[in-house]
């Protein structure tokens, strides 16, 4: 194939007059493609999650923030078992772009209150402006911002602290040590109330609804907890899956459901402890160890992680997340897959950005953060139309997708009805404009718009091309007999025109002074062929003669010529 190059406009002709009916027909709203298109590597407008970055700054990160107000991302650290001599404990402190370390709290007060080296266990609440509150081995709540030189914190009284959230007031936190429910002072960690429940050691706190959900595994049950009464208000049976392994126990803040991790699936329950339905991940066998979620799109984002054990059926080693709306629990992505994220050194952690564009998981194996951005693949929402135009015409083809990120586009052409297609050199934007010519004629063309998350085609728009007409653009038209000489454009003054209609009274006279005016005012005039001298059969030698009857009388013919085509 030939390829075509754009044109400069500005040029008079066919083509321009092309160019402008098309101008024209778009500018009155002719119908465009209809959305659609005929499909591509993945169904259209496809979300996706990909691996955008990868951060091995943090140490074995065992818990993520992604603070609303500084922006930053908080990971909760301890050392990685192969690297023992170097520090990587504590509260790391990140840049969300490139993982870049801004900070390190790596100590925080003991049992006695002499400070010491502190991995940090489980990220609570942030701090207004900048800063968390966080749960440091065993009995430890700490608090620390950007750029201290050590965290405040105190100890819990009591046995180790299993689970954490947000109090009911800024100045408190609940915790859980074991089936000991507890509200506790930050500053102090003094106990202002506690409840003993039936078993269990994790849960999640509904704020808006004042509710607190503890997961008792144990005995199957989900236990619905007033936090201004501080007592159990009823329970919920769990069902009986696997072996009992309990991942999170996490609440949506937007409609209070309340989603529970069990073994390899999780179990999702209305605010009023209604089952709502089960999710489960893509591999199977994954486990469902964290989970996000994000108001503004309703959606859930669950960490799945592979058990690590290769004797296990379905283990392959890896992770994956997964999206679901809130609303029903179908998927709302593609599952993402976590190359090498596995349980054996700890649970995984997931933070998400408002929004839910960007997306950070954490895998303690292998020491590092994954982020992750959503994209969309490219949905036709206009493709290219069929056209039928002269040779050397014009041809503007356009199309449009939307998609994220922005999709790129390249056009291309088949010249064997659409059985196959080659890539148009230099077509990469969304209007492709060439000159038509002869051999394009029942060419199809068609646009594939391309981004991360896949390829998408518009249908294709066939290219019909005829033969450029020959009796316009220059000179006039050859005179038919009887004395017409039929003008292109409608008057004898107009460039590139032929002669008017003559007088059919006096055949002769009319016929050349169609063919005269038509060769003359028209500047290139067709010589007659067919007009009022050829059909009398006068002598070419008796042209003199009648050119000084039309000089000496030309202002008649002329004026009787106007006034006929006028009336």
């Amino acid at each position: 194939m030939t390829p075509r190059h754009p044109l400069t406009p500005g040029r008079a002709g066919t083509a321009s007059a092309v160019l402008a009916l098309v101008l024209a027909s778009a500018a009155a709203g002719s119908p465009v493609s209809a959305a659609g298109g005929e499909g591509g590597d993945v169904p259209q407008g496809t979300v996706i999650y990909r691996t955008t970055a990868q951060f091995t700054t943090a140490g074995r990160v065992r818990d993520l923030l992604l603070h609303p107000d500084s922006k930053t991302l908080y990971a909760g650290s301890d050392d990685l078992p192969e690297t023992t001599e170097t520090d990587e404990s504590g509260l790391r402190v990140l840049e969300p772009a490139d993982g870049k370390v801004r900070s390190t709290v790596s100590q925080a007060p003991g049992p006695t209150g002499a400070l010491g080296r502190r991995a940090v266990r489980q990220l609570v609440a942030p701090l207004p402006g900048d800063g968390a509150v966080f749960v440091y081995p065993l009995r430890g709540i700490g608090t620390a911002k950007d750029g201290d030189a050590a965290a405040a914190g105190a100890w819990v009284p009591g046995g180790p602290v299993t689970d954490a959230a947000p109090g009911p007031t800024p100045s408190t936190v609940l915790v859980a040590q074991g089936s000991v429910l507890s509200e506790v002072d930050i500053a102090t960690a003094t106990v202002r109330r506690s409840l003993t429940l039936e078993g269990g050691e994790r849960f999640a706190y509904d704020r808006t609804r004042g509710t607190v959900w503890f997961t008792d595994l144990g005995n199957r049950r989900l236990h619905r907890v007033d936090v201004t009464t501080f007592q159990v208000t009823s329970s919920v049976e769990l069902p009986p899956v696997g072996d009992g392994f309990a991942g999170f126990t996490e609440v949506d803040p937007e409609t209070g459901a309340v989603w529970v991790g069990l073994d390899t699936l999780v179990v999702v329950h209305d605010a009023s402890g209604k089952r709502l339905g089960t999710v489960k991940g893509g591999g199977g066998a994954d486990m469902p160890r964290a989970a996000g979620f994000d108001a503004g799109t309703h959606e859930a984002f669950v960490v799945w992680q592979d058990t690590g054990d290769t004797s296990q059926p379905g283990s392959d080693g890896d992770g994956s997340l997964t999206v679901h709306h809130t609303r029903d629990l179908t998927q709302a992505a593609e599952p993402a897959v976590l190359p090498g994220n596995h349980a054996q050194s700890g649970s995984a952690a997931v933070a998400v950005q408002p929004g839910g564009a960007t997306v950070f998981v954490s895998d303690p194996a292998a020491g590092r953060i994954t982020r992750l951005e959503r994209a969309t693949s490219p949905r036709i929402v206009r493709g290219p139309e069929d056209r039928t135009v002269t040779a050397g015409a014009e041809v503007i083809l356009t199309a449009q997708a939307k998609g994220t990120p922005p999709p790129t586009v390249a056009w291309q052409v088949s010249t064997d009805e659409g059985r196959t297609w080659q890539a148009v050199p230099g077509a990469t934007s969304a209007t492709y404009t060439f000159r038509a010519a002869a051999a394009d004629n029942g060419r199809r063309y068609r646009a594939e718009f391309g981004n991360g998350a896949g390829v998408s085609r518009t249908g294709p728009a066939t290219l019909t091309v005829t033969a450029a007409d020959t009796t316009t653009g220059g000179g006039g038209t050859t005179p038919t007999p009887g004395g017409t000489a039929s003008p292109t454009r409608g008057t004898a003054g107009d460039t590139g025109g032929s002669g008017g209609s003559a007088d059919t009274a006096g055949a002769s006279a009319g016929g050349s002074a169609g063919g005269a005016s038509g060769a003359t005012v028209g500047g290139t005039g067709t010589i007659p062929t067919g007009g009022a001298l050829a059909s009398t059969g006068t002598a070419v030698a008796s042209l003199a003669g009648g050119a000084l009857v039309l000089t000496t009388a030309g202002w008649v013919l002329v004026r009787r010529g106007r006034t006929r085509r006028t009336g």
